[in-house]
């Protein structure tokens, strides 16, 4: 059974959706203040967390900064109204998927379910490494090193890597880089790729592997070691 961490003040929301939850496997703890989210990730093993944005004590982008300083759990981020962005600060510090509120509780199943199973398995490859000249990506264990340096990566960002080198040279437009990632047409701002690809780039320096063609895509310009 999968374990999720929802940290949101409203304490309504917890019951019902750990019930409907719980129908699919998935174990759902609640803590309504980010103090007490924080002792739970540190004192448990949790599959993914599940973050407000609006919350006391700090907002949701700030617990969401100092659950990445010590984890590369898979992140949801609830945004008030959808706000274009509250999705975009969201994505540029880590989390890994947003989703507007009010919501399903299916559709945040459905969003869950898509981020583990990034953060499990790589994307669209059958082979145990790809080795390139300063870089090297070793997809059973999900771990990158970079001029012999681990890189830390979030499950997102680490499966559109993957994806990049799986095809060098191969131009990936933005929807087709969202819709691989996700596995479904998802209704995402292509902005959302944008940030994706600034974050991988940097945590990539100094190396200069992911090419932008303007008003074409990315591709990755990696050569094979």
């Amino acid at each position: 059974m999968r374990r999720i961490l929802l940290i949101d003040d409203d304490e309504l929301l917890a019951a019902p959706l750990a019930a409907f939850f719980g129908r699919f496997e998935f174990m759902l703890d609640a803590a309504v203040r980010p103090s007490a989210g924080l002792a739970m990730l540190r004192a448990t093993a949790y599959d993914a967390a599940i973050l407000d944005v609006m919350l006391p004590e700090m907002d949701g982008f700030e617990l969401c900064r100092t659950i990445r300083r010590e984890s590369d759990i898979p992140i949801i981020m609830l945004t008030a109204r959808g706000d274009v962005m509250d999705r975009v600060v969201g994505l540029e510090i880590g989390a890994d998927d947003y989703l507007p509120k009010p919501f399903e509780p299916r559709e945040l199943l459905a969003r869950l379910q898509t981020v583990l199973r990034r953060a499990r398995a790589p994307v669209g490859a059958n082979l145990k490494r790809l080795a390139f000249d300063g870089l090297q990506i070793d997809l059973e264990r999900r771990q990158v090193e970079c001029g012999g340096r681990p890189v830390e990566l979030t499950g997102t960002e680490f499966d559109l890597l993957v994806l990049l080198a799986s095809e060098p040279n191969k131009v990936f437009n933005r929807d087709e880089i969202l819709n691989r990632l996700r596995g479904i047409d998802a209704d995402l701002h292509t902005r959302a790729v944008d940030i994706l690809i600034s974050r991988l780039r940097r945590k990539l320096e100094p190396l200069d592997l992911i090419k932008t063609l303007r008003n074409a895509g990315y591709t990755f310009a990696g050569a094979r070691a």
